[in-house]
């Protein structure tokens, strides 16, 4: 009798033996979210802070937004690179902005390239750059006169001046789409950026020109003669359909890892849902945004969603939620948030909510980008409740498997044993295909990561952490690094045991 109990007590024994054995062991895994600001040039809203400013003024500016975007974890930074038809980087198509020098066309003294600085600061603090765009706007109000160099001069052909002082480029026309897919172009081909980014300015704001129609009336008739039959509504939203498809498809000739994004206006049409009312995009800025998401025309989508989550007549959640159900492609659903609501704890109440919201409807890619780094700059109780809150840890950029889906090569890991220390160095496979690298260290069998940029090859890890609450070392079990590419991809995890370091 005895016999059998023990033989019944060793198998069950067994059995739980087996099913621990077979437990598979917590991997670490990094966080994924899209972390992003708009920096805007235009009227010098965000940077540099008023035109001609000294060459090391508007470094020292800029330096100092990205720092403070990287000490809140924040990964990326869509930055306004042609406000008026003109530039902030070294253009043969387009002059250099008033808004850098105080001079249409003057190029910053002593030289530099503003928007190759932008990319390698924000690279070397592990941020991905988009460069913004506005395809149509061809002179704003706080530009200056148009100088020799605009297109308001070298393309009148191509331009109307609307009754607020605006210029505007005819959507319909050839050459503008023509000169604006070039500059995409030029940009795509000769800067290491990681996104092109447009905004909601497509055919203007009614109030742009006194609340009346867009002067197109020859282009339209024009079309009409040579056999168009396109009501003026659909003729526009054509044109500009037309000119995003052809954009996404320019840049992916050129670089296909080149994340191309929209950030249209937050309602399609009043009545989509049916609680929504408000501007109408489709009928007014002859935007189709919806077909864009649809037609998977973009790799990330980010609709202007600047109001409040109980704002019932453009409530936040209702519109992400339906802007999700249009997102039959599956691609990246990052919402714009207004964060400029105001400082204190309602304020960081409301944009923690809405957050929480995005990651809860969207959790295979959360993100949002938000508008703009003013408020974060302005407001350090926002900045302190993201930190401790819902960005309290580094995050990478979602993956777009659309674009790739291959993972690069694992790097090659040594360690060495420092006294207190070990120091872990790696040498990538592939230099091209990294872009940022994750160490892992495990203490206590507690994983965390520290994201490196594509430039780092070593970390120093402490053999032991201190545990705080009962005042005694936690040592230091295991280590891993990886590699992430361009489009998000991370390599193959494998994982050292630093016993077999440790002195």
């Amino acid at each position: 009798m005895m016999f059998k109990k023990l033989t019944v007590l060793t198998a069950v024994l067994l059995f739980i033996f087996h099913v621990h054995a077979q437990q598979p062991i917590a991997l670490p895994k990094v966080e994924r979210e899209f972390r992003a600001a708009w920096i805007a040039s235009v009227a010098n809203i965000n940077w540099p802070s008023k035109p001609g400013l000294t060459t090391q003024q508007q470094q020292d500016e800029a330096i100092a937004l990205l720092d403070m975007l990287k000490e809140n974890h924040f990964n990326a930074v869509i930055f306004q690179v042609r406000p008026q038809a003109d530039a902030f980087y070294k253009s043969e198509l387009e002059p250099w902005s008033y808004f850098l020098t105080g001079v249409q066309g003057q190029a910053p003294s002593p030289y530099y390239d503003p928007l190759e600085f932008w990319i390698n600061a924000a690279h070397e603090r592990g941020m991905e750059l988009h460069v913004w765009l506005n395809p149509y706007r061809a002179h704003h109000i706080a530009g200056g006169q148009p100088g020799e160099l605009s297109v308001v001069k070298k393309h009148p052909e191509l331009v109307y001046k609307l009754k607020q002082g605006y210029w505007w480029l005819d959507p319909s026309k050839k050459g503008t789409q023509d000169l604006s897919a070039e500059v995409v172009k030029d940009i795509v081909k000769r800067y290491d950026i990681d996104g092109v980014h447009f905004d909601d300015y497509f055919y203007p704001y009614a109030e742009y020109n006194g609340g009346e129609d867009f002067p197109d009336a020859a282009s339209y008739a024009e079309y009409q003669n040579k056999g168009g039959r396109l009501s003026r509504g659909d003729w526009r939203r054509e044109q500009v359909n037309i000119f995003v498809q052809r954009i996404y498809k320019t840049i992916k000739a050129e670089k296909k890892y080149v994340k191309f994004g929209i950030s249209p206006f937050g309602v399609w049409r009043p009545g989509y849902p049916e609680s929504i009312k408000g501007l109408d995009q489709y009928d007014k800025l002859y935007a189709d945004a919806k077909l864009w998401l649809n037609e998977g025309w973009v790799d990330y989508f980010t609709p202007q969603l600047y109001w409040t989550v109980n704002n019932i007549s453009q409530s936040f959640p209702v519109l992400l939620g339906w802007w999700a159900s249009e997102n039959t492609k599956d691609r990246h659903l990052w919402p714009g948030m207004n964060i400029g609501l105001g400082g204190g704890e309602k304020n960081s109440d409301e944009v923690i909510n809405q957050i929480m919201i995005s990651r809860g409807m969207l959790p295979k890619s959360p993100g949002a980008v938000h508008w703009s780094i003013g408020a974060l700059t302005k407001h350090e109780s926002l900045r302190n409740d993201l930190l401790k809150g819902p960005y309290k840890q580094e995050a990478l950029v979602p993956a777009s498997p659309w674009l790739d889906n291959k993972a690069p090569k694992d790097p090659k890991v040594e360690i060495e044993d420092r006294a207190t220390d070990l120091y872990v160095k790696w040498n990538p496979a592939d230099e091209k295909d990294n872009f940022k690298f994750i160490v892992y260290t495990n203490y206590g069998d507690k994983w965390n990561y520290t994201i490196l940029n594509y430039k780092s090859r070593f970390l120093i890890v402490p053999k032991n952490i201190s545990n705080g609450a009962i005042k005694t070392q936690v040592p230091l079990k295991s280590i891993a690094v990886t590699a992430v590419d361009r489009t998000g991809n991370e390599s193959k995890l494998e994982i050292i045991n630093v016993e077999d370091y440790r002195k």
